[in-house]
């Protein structure tokens, strides 16, 4: 899935996590340090894994149990930002899945990249 993150994000996002980190708000502050300008919160980025694993694959009814990301790269309001997730193992006993996962950047920068295990509730039994 692919999305373009908005300026707005960071507000939402700030709504919801509280987090008002200046390198989030705060462009001479973010300026002056290695990132070199305002970053989007890591919640926002991954956040399209989350609508990747509920969406797409494995779909409607999962949910992360376990999730190990490493940010690589920053995300800046205006990247347009894709998840992937590939299935590497698929447990036979319960509807449980390993994935390896990455977000990526327009320019194909690697932004995020790690591994999560999911849950996949039998929607049609609920």
């Amino acid at each position: 899935m692919t999305r373009t993150i908005q300026a707005g994000d960071i507000i939402q996002f700030t709504a919801l996590s509280g987090d008002r980190n200046p390198l989030h708000y705060d462009a001479d502050v973010a300026a002056a340090t290695r990132l070199g300008g305002i970053v989007v919160q890591g919640g926002v980025t991954t956040a399209i894994l989350n609508a990747v694993v509920a969406e797409r694959l494995p779909g409607p009814g999962t949910v992360f149990l376990e999730t190990a990301w490493r940010f690589l790269a920053p995300a800046r309001p205006g990247d347009t930002i894709t998840g992937e997730v590939e299935v590497e193992t698929v447990r036979a006993d319960k509807p449980i899945t390993s994935l390896r996962t990455r977000v990526l950047r327009h320019d194909g920068e690697v932004l995020v990249a790690g591994t999560a295990v999911c849950w996949t509730f039998d929607l049609r039994q609920a």
